[in-house]
């Protein structure tokens, strides 16, 4: 008699929201007591391991083990971050969790900014997401390199323009999401961008995918963040931020085109 494997993440049964963290050779990065202190603060961390070569896997596995709150996919091969993140909100929603969400590796975003969009999400009903804003302002702790900054701004411009929504800070690695339709329609196709991928998604849960209808904008929330630092290591590097830029002037330019061509009264939208 043969014995079924054990799944690798477990229905959330308490209902906590599953947080997903995808990983490519973090090894370095990962700061093992900062995950288990979060893991132990209401959450369930589900770490990607999207086909790292290090002692990435090693680690996380050896963080599962220390916490029951902490699960680990193991992706077959490097897929990218989008995919990764994809993949990862994939298996969050199939444990029946009313609220996922994902955020960098490095941490970046502290855990305590992290679940101060979860409070703000749950505490909110008419909200369906809570955004992380890198806003530099009195009172914050924002330390990111003039170059990231403004580059940012830039890229945060461009996402504007093609979304039609004025977001200030589209690329910050934290996001939490509640769980219904729309967002479950979202996710079912791979992003064909493995840096804008985080505006694509904006994209498909403004516009509705299928038979299912896009979500207002008023949804959608940006929470300026007490506190964000610059790691160094990113993945991201000239030519990724180069494709980024590419695909969101593609969005917009459909977009645009899409505007054009909708019929004056009687069209679908």
């Amino acid at each position: 008699m043969s014995t079924a494997p054990k799944p690798p993440f477990a229905p959330s049964v308490e209902g906590l929201p599953v947080v997903v963290v995808p990983c490519f050779n973090e090894e370095r990065r990962i700061d093992a007591s900062a995950f288990l202190n979060l893991a132990e603060a209401g959450v369930r961390l589900l770490f990607v391991d999207d086909g790292s070569t290090d002692g990435t896997r090693v680690l996380l596995e050896g963080l599962s083990l220390q916490s029951g709150e902490i699960s680990v996919l193991e992706l077959p091969r490097n897929m990218g971050k989008a995919e990764a993140v994809r993949r990862g909100l994939l298996r969050a929603v199939e444990s029946g969790t009313e609220i996922v969400g994902f955020l960098d590796a490095d941490l970046s975003t502290p855990g305590c900014e992290l679940m101060r969009m979860i409070a703000i999400l749950r505490e909110r009903s008419d909200l369906v997401g809570v955004f992380g804003s890198r806003v530099a302002r009195l009172g914050s702790h924002i330390r990111r390199s003039p170059v990231r900054h403004y580059s940012g701004r830039v890229f945060a411009t461009f996402a504007s323009l093609a979304l039609g929504v004025p977001f200030y800070d589209t690329q910050c690695g934290a996001k939490v999401f509640r769980v219904n339709e729309n967002f479950v329609a979202a996710i079912q196709l791979p992003f064909h961008s493995a840096w804008s991928f985080d505006v694509l998604l904006c994209k498909r849960l403004f516009e509705g995918s299928y038979e299912i209808p896009g979500m207002p904008t008023s949804s959608f929330l940006e929470m300026p963040l007490g506190e964000w630092t610059d790691v160094s290591g990113s993945k991201l590097n000239l030519s990724g931020s180069a494709l980024a830029f590419w695909d969101v002037f593609v969005m917009g330019v459909a977009r645009y085109a899409s505007r054009r061509k909708k019929p004056s009264r009687g069209g679908l939208p």
